[in-house]
This record gives structure tokens, C-alpha cells and sequence, in this order.
């Protein structure tokens, strides 16, 4: 690896590797893997578990200091009220990865005074490298990458992730989704997030929406998105996104035409947005809602607003 690569995202390179190279070797024998069920259709693996436990005792040998936020053990390991947070998904894609679908990687970011310094998403299946330091850019097997040009929304690939989870909106997705692609040459469903958001990195995707996300999830594939010229926002554009459990990246031109596109749907849209939302799920009729929406906004007085 290089040596002009900051020495955080050395290590952290090195703990993503570490953890795929174990999750290669249990993919060879998916089917002796002990799931378990965190949740309806939210599993855990003995895989994840070791791949984390892996991730963290390789950063924290280097780094004894920083703070530790993973997916599976939260806050146990490490230090506590660090400046520096590791924040890690040690096998975004498990459901794939039971399955012996091949669209699974390691996540990991730095976090210095909660801002996103370096990130690496590695996908084992392809020993696919993406790497990115703030400031200096994204890589994909240190080739400098950049999101794509397209200019127009009805020539764009966008990749989403469906509700799977007890309590998700699915009727609003449904119509949310609807809507995306109607506007678009398609939509695609991967099943990784921290894999989409690269993808958009690379210009492999246009762009990407999801919602109930967690940090885990976005944290490193968003600095990702960012170094490689893209934008990260939530669904109505607001940058602070990243515990919001809603987020939507695109080049900076397919960013702006999607805003208009789910920013209605999201949980700060206004409340005449919502509204008319709330009826469309209500009747099943979608047409013309987002008139509805700012038709309703616009006659809004401040003390009704939400």
C-alpha cells in the first residue's frame, strides 16, 4: 500500500482486510454459519461477530486512545469520550451474505469531533479497495475515482434499500420508490448501503436514497461520495445526515433534480408535504402529490407548520 496514505487509514486498511479475509474463508462453507435473528429480517452472524472483534483489536492496538462505535458491540470496546470515534460495520450485506449473494463488505470510518476523516469500504467477494482521507480524494485500488456526469435524471441508475424492518412505512416507500422510477432509466436494490454509496463514489450508480439507516452504515461510505465530487445530504438536501436515518448522495446535478424527487417524503419535509403524503398512502392515488404538497406549504401560516 502506499506510503503517502495517512497512517489512520493504514490501519484502518488493514483491520477491512483482516475482517474480509475472514469473511471469505466462512463463505466457503455459508451454509454451517449460526445466524441468529436480531430482529424480523435483521440477522447477525457468527461472521460479523468475529470480523468485528478482528476490526477492533486491530485499531485499538494502534490507536489504544479512540473511542469505538460498531454495529454489533456499540460502545463496549475502547476509550471513552474520545475526540477520535472508529465507527464500524463489520459486514454490511449479512442477509446477502447468508444467502451466498455476493454483494456484502467491511465498513469502517474515523470520525475526529464528529466530522468523517478517513473511511475504507472494502468488498471481499471482488478484493474491491475504496479508500478515501478528507481533503485528498477517493479511491478505488488507489485509482483516483469520481461520481459520474450525467446531467440528466431519465439517463441515471439509482440504488436504494428497501423497509425490511417491523414498523417501516412500507406504503410510503412504495410510493417514494414510484416515483423514482418513473423518473429514471432504473432503480436498483444491491443490499448493501455502505456498497452503494461507494458505487456512486465511482460512478457506478448516479445515486443513492435510503431511509432507517445507521450511522454505521453511511458513516464511511459518505466521505466516500464527497472526496469523489458527489454531495450527501438527507432527503430534503440538509447536510447533517448522519444520524438522521435518511440519506440521499448523487452527483451534484442528479443530487439537485432528487431532492424534489423524496424530499417530501422525508421526516423535515413541511407539513403541507406531509399531508398530502398522508393521503396519498391513505387513497393509494399518487398523481400529482407533489403539487398537493407545495400548494399545501405555500398556504401555510408559521404556527400552523410542523
Amino acid at each position: 500500500m502506499s506510503n503517502s496514505l495517512h497512517p489512520m487509514l493504514n490501519v484502518a486498511i488493514k483491520a477491512a482486510r483482516a475482517a474480509g479475509a475472514l469473511i471469505n474463508r466462512a463463505a466457503l462453507d455459508v451454509e454451517s454459519v449460526r445466524v441468529a435473528q436480531k430482529q424480523v429480517n435483521d440477522f447477525v452472524t457468527e461472521v460479523d461477530q468475529a470480523a468485528e472483534r478482528v476490526i477492533i483489536e486491530t485499531l485499538l492496538n494502534a490507536y489504544p486512545q479512540h473511542s469505538i462505535l460498531a454495529e454489533e458491540s456499540g460502545s463496549e470496546h475502547g476509550a471513552k469520550n474520545s475526540d477520535h470515534v472508529w465507527i464500524i460495520d463489520p459486514l454490511d450485506g449479512t442477509t446477502n451474505f447468508i444467502h451466498g449473494f455476493p454483494v456484502y463488505c467491511v465498513s469502517i470510518a474515523l470520525a475526529y469531533k464528529g466530522k468523517i476523516e478517513h473511511a475504507v469500504v472494502y468488498d471481499p467477494s471482488r478484493n474491491d479497495l475504496f479508500t478515501a482521507t478528507k481533503g485528498r480524494g477517493a479511491y478505488l485500488n488507489e485509482r483516483r475515482i469520481r461520481v459520474s456526469k450525467r446531467t440528466q435524471l431519465r439517463d441515471c441508475l439509482i440504488s436504494t434499500g428497501f423497509p425490511f424492518r417491523r414498523g417501516d412505512n412500507f406504503k410510503q416507500y412504495m410510493l417514494m420508490l414510484g416515483e423514482v422510477m418513473q423518473r429514471t432509466a432504473g432503480v436498483r436494490r444491491p443490499g448493501s448501503a455502505a456498497l452503494d454509496l461507494a458505487y456512486v463514489a465511482a460512478g457506478f450508480a448516479d445515486g443513492f436514497f435510503e431511509s432507517g439507516l445507521s450511522i454505521w452504515d453511511v458513516a464511511a461510505g459518505s466521505l466516500l461520495v464527497s472526496e469523489a465530487g458527489g454531495l450527501v445530504g438527507n432527503f430534503t438536501g440538509e447536510a447533517d445526515f448522519l444520524e438522521q436515518k435518511e440519506i440521499l448522495a448523487a452527483n451534484p446535478r442528479i443530487y439537485g433534480a432528487l431532492i424534489p424527487v423524496v424530499g417530501k417524503f422525508s421526516k423535515f419535509a413541511t407539513a403541507g408535504e406531509k399531508a398530502a403524503v398522508r393521503q396519498a398512502v391513505k387513497t393509494g392515488e399518487f398523481e400529482e402529490i407533489a403539487e398537493e404538497g407545495a400548494e399545501a406549504a405555500a398556504q401555510e401560516t408559521p404556527k400552523d407548520a410542523e
